[in-house]
């Protein structure tokens, strides 16, 4: 049995990985803020040079559909460390868990309504139920699960592309209706608060549909993933597991990364048409196996020199990840939207890189000295108030309110 230093050291890298992986989001999420042709499946014509291509390429081959499936890997994860300490301590779990996430539900809601349609909390929630309903279920009907969604969910948008390519019908969408489109979501998002809002609620209905046939059931596999590496405690007993993830870093960079540079080619070079879809379906298939060759990756950097400070650096954002995300969203609202300077639309994509790194730069000294005086992010507090019924301490050295 490790040591408890070793235990520790092992909660601090888990969380520093999910710093990592709210960095990771941070970088993908920004772009939906600042550009109102995120999603129209053309470029914006403000920042198409060369340069602008080249950050969106980088950031489509090495961040888009990894960060989410990593954070949901480590949602997984974590959901097995919490089942085996209540078996541990014979109490009741799904209660307890069904009222968390229901608090998360709600506080998802309010995030996608106020400031950010692409929001996962709620579908997390969702899906955290669906994963409580197979919580006992045997290692492989879970691995042969989590394969068959994936699966699904490429064929479900690789198929009808492959159809629409072999008929033939690969022309791009009109591009004076496409800047039309775009003309009125930067009108909207730029407005007062009120248009804001009716902006956002617009673009929910086709934000709920990338989640429910897209973002949902790799989440959900993913989800499965970190409940087996939960179950083995993979990232606690990285001395056992070392031939393993030395395979997880190889298969996951040899087949993850040519997958992830065809399809942010294909994003950048012909956006739009039943290519970028079959790119897209290429990338469901083969994301999740980077995403975990991230984690490997992380996990054994975190054990050098500069991986110790690393972890001391990331560690505090990742255990109060919840209000870390919930803040990006805030700031990235008053950056880009008129809730603030509305600057939707004028910065270019390496702008929102630069903004990127500062913001999360910025969070790593506030969670740092946030959590020196309090035992939990704000966020985190109110979520375990509503799971478990009374306020808990939330000042270090102070009893809980009852």
């Amino acid at each position: 049995m490790p040591s408890p230093s070793r235990d520790t050291q092992r909660i601090e890298h888990l969380d520093a990985l999910r710093g990592f992986a709210l960095f990771g989001i941070l970088i993908v999420n920004i772009g939906v803020f600042a550009s109102p042709w995120f999603g129209l499946g053309a470029a914006d014509p403000a920042f198409d040079a060369p340069s602008d291509r080249l950050v969106h390429g980088l950031i489509a081959a090495l961040f888009e559909m990894k960060f989410y499936l990593l954070f949901s890997f480590l949602f997984g994860y974590s959901f097995q460390l919490q089942l085996d300490s209540a078996r541990r301590a014979d109490a009741a779990f799904a209660p307890r868990m069904v009222r968390r996430l229901l608090g998360l539900w709600s506080i998802g809601l309010a995030h996608a309504l106020l400031l950010f349609h692409g929001d996962i909390l709620s579908t997390y929630a969702v899906l955290g139920l669906l994963l409580l309903a197979m919580r006992d279920s045997p290692e492989q009907l879970a691995w042969r699960r989590a394969i068959r969604l994936i699966g699904v969910t490429a064929a479900a948008w690789g198929g009808p592309a492959l159809w629409l390519w072999i008929d033939g019908d690969t022309r791009p969408a009109d591009a004076a209706t496409l800047a039309h489109a775009a003309q009125a979501v930067q009108s909207g998002f730029t407005g007062d608060p009120g248009e804001v809002i009716d902006a956002r609620l617009r673009e929910l209905g086709s934000t709920a549909i990338v989640l429910a046939c897209l973002q949902a059931p790799c989440a959900l596999a993913m989800f499965l993933f970190g409940l087996i590496a939960g179950r083995r405690q993979v990232l606690a007993r990285l001395d056992r597991y070392q031939p393993l993830l030395r395979r997880v870093r190889r298969y996951g960079l040899g087949i993850g990364l040519p997958a992830a540079l065809i399809f942010a080619a294909v994003t950048v070079l012909a956006p739009g048409g039943p290519l970028e879809l079959l790119a897209l379906a290429l990338s469901v298939l083969t994301a999740p196996w980077l995403s975990l060759a991230y984690a490997a990756w992380a996990m054994a950097a975190f054990d050098s020199a500069r991986g110790r400070r690393a972890v001391a650096a990331l560690a505090p954002a990742g255990r109060m990840a919840l209000s870390n995300y919930l803040l990006q969203s805030l700031m990235c609202a008053l950056i880009f939207t008129g809730y603030g300077f509305g600057l939707m639309g004028r910065v270019s994509p390496l702008g929102c890189v630069a903004i990127a790194v500062a913001l999360f730069g910025a969070q790593l000294s506030l969670s740092r000295w946030w959590l020196r005086r309090h035992a939990y992010g704000p966020i985190e507090w109110l979520l375990r108030a509503l799971t478990i019924g009374h306020w808990p301490r939330l000042r270090k050295g102070l009893p809980d309110s009852r």
